[in-house]
């Protein structure tokens, strides 16, 4: 990104109308290329496909031919679920993941230490993780919870990671000049130092979690999003399937949306205290 771009972005308008406009637009095609692949293409993938007025009606139905539209009580309980394990996760994932993430950028022992487990567990893929996950917890909440934390773990504490590491030692050299303790150092130097990469992770955790999250509720879940998308697949029922992902990606960008604003105020706040201080 170069300074212009930057400028662009730092004095964008908090109501800005291109960016909305292009944004509808981008929908618009994405549902307009939707209708012409289901009715004009000649592959048999594209034509088992439900037109996207079919899905609407589905979802806005009063009496839902396959049980699930905004209207029914189950659709609501299964957002519930959804969203209780991914804040569960999620918050675990900031709880362990951020004060790792900095002690490993830190500190070179606990660097040395945690990274080469972390390294080779990352690659992983949440699905491997499920039935090591059924045998290891009693009940299906803390398997699905468990296979979620891990992906939104490892994002936490990785873009922590590259948030400590990313601070010149000009810093840590002043400070040792001013006879700053370590607890001075954490506090003043590499917590500030690192906020703007944590908060981009907790962004990616939080997407991370969703993404995660439906591959728990796929398998081992009996209620959520993922479950389903999951179960209206085994019965055929391809208008919920698109109900239910449309719901898990709306949900999952008013979270990620809520985590940045948060992100956006507290950087804020820090940047406006920094400003006192100086």
């Amino acid at each position: 990104m170069n300074v212009e771009d930057a400028n662009t972005l730092h004095f964008r308008p908090k109501f800005d109308i291109r960016k909305y406009s292009l944004t509808v637009v981008g929908v618009c095609g994405f549902i307009a290329l939707w209708y012409a692949s289901v009715r004009w293409l000649p592959i048999d993938a594209f034509n088992r496909l439900p037109e996207p007025i079919e899905v609407f009606s589905e979802w806005i139905s009063l009496d839902p031919d396959y049980g699930i539209s905004i209207f029914t009580e189950d659709y609501y309980i299964h957002i519930f679920y959804s969203t209780y394990r991914a804040l569960i996760s999620f918050f675990l994932a900031v709880i362990l993941g951020v004060p790792l993430g900095i002690f490993m950028g830190w500190k070179v022992s606990v660097h040395d230490f945690a990274n080469s487990l972390l390294a080779l567990l990352r690659p992983v893929p949440p699905l491997a993780w499920v039935p090591i996950a059924i045998l290891l917890f009693p009940g299906v909440e803390p398997a699905v919870i468990f296979v979620t934390f891990l992906v939104a773990f490892f994002a936490t504490t990785m873009n922590t990671l590259v948030g400590v590491r990313s601070i010149p030692d000009d810093y840590y050299r002043a400070a040792s000049c001013f006879g700053a303790s370590n607890i001075d150092v954490l506090k003043d130097v590499v917590i500030p130092g690192a906020m703007p990469s944590i908060f981009t992770g907790l962004q990616i955790a939080m997407g991370a979690a969703w993404f995660s999250l439906v591959a728990g509720e796929m398998i081992a879940a009996q209620y959520g999003l993922g479950f389903v998308i999951w179960e209206a697949y085994n019965l055929i029922q391809y208008p919920t399937i698109i109900i239910g992902m449309a719901t898990l990606g709306l949900v999952g960008y008013l979270s990620s949306a809520v985590v940045r604003m948060i992100g956006n105020k507290l950087m804020a706040w820090h940047e406006q205290r920094l400003g006192m201080l100086a």
